[in-house]
């Protein structure tokens, strides 16, 4: 059995009053790509915030490696390896890509290696390499994405929390964008994915959890979920 790098236990979170999280349970091990779907206001972005240190939780807890991380902030949980690409992408829309990818890697030193690392994310997003003196402001919705998802890797996180990456995306931009996430989850990063597009992130998925109205009400294998009934009438439109 892999590591469970990430085990959500009871969680609870309160939004003005209103839970918006009612005690889930949920495990990441080492190398899997996990899938949370679940319609609009079901607690999916919610709980990624509560992961990421970003949001407090009244009740449960989160481990990582290990070891709780209540209390963490955003900051800390980065330099011990948990990255998230926010939905809405969050990028520096005044600065180049070239400086975005920089930022990415403010927790580091290596100069090097971030030279290196910058290379491999051109590799990885050629579109980036070809704009990398272009200001990010002035991209389109895709490539900002993809700018979101290069800046979180240049941290070389080992959890990567990926929310709504496919929203607002043309359709061969949703290609490409899911495309990269299957890549990197082969080159050995633990993805977390939020994804209002059940079909397409069960496809790309280890495993995956259905979350409704602040709690999970199913998990299984991806292909499981993806043939479920249930899951086919309540999220996949047949």
């Amino acid at each position: 059995m892999a590591n469970t790098l990430l085990k959500v236990s009871g969680l609870k979170v309160a939004y003005g009053g209103i839970k918006a999280v009612k005690g889930i349970d949920l495990e990441v091990h080492e190398g899997e790509l996990i899938s949370l779907i679940g319609s609009n206001g079901a607690g999916k972005t919610t709980t990624m915030k509560a992961v990421t240190g970003s949001l407090a939780f009244e009740g449960g807890d989160i481990e990582y490696m290990g070891k709780s991380i209540k209390g963490k902030g955003a900051w800390d949980l980065v330099k011990e390896g948990l990255a998230m690409v926010p939905e809405g992408r969050g990028v520096f829309t005044r600065m180049s890509i070239t400086e975005n990818l920089q930022m990415g890697a403010y927790i580091r030193s290596d100069k090097a290696e971030i030279a290196s690392d910058i290379e491999r994310m051109f590799v990885i997003f050629p579109r980036l390499r070809e704009r990398k003196d272009q200001l990010a402001g002035t991209m389109s919705g895709g490539e900002q994405q993809m700018l979101a998802m290069a800046r979180a890797l240049m941290s070389r996180p080992k959890v990567l929390l990926l929310d709504e990456p496919s929203m607002g995306l043309s359709p061969i931009m949703v290609d490409k964008i899911f495309e990269v996430v299957r890549d990197v989850a082969a080159q050995g990063v633990t993805i977390l994915l939020v994804e209002q597009n059940a079909q397409r992130a069960l496809q790309i998925a280890h495993r995956g959890y259905v979350m409704d109205s602040g709690e999970i009400t199913m998990t299984g294998t991806g292909k499981d979920l993806l043939t479920d009934p249930k899951v086919r009438e309540a999220y996949l439109g047949h």
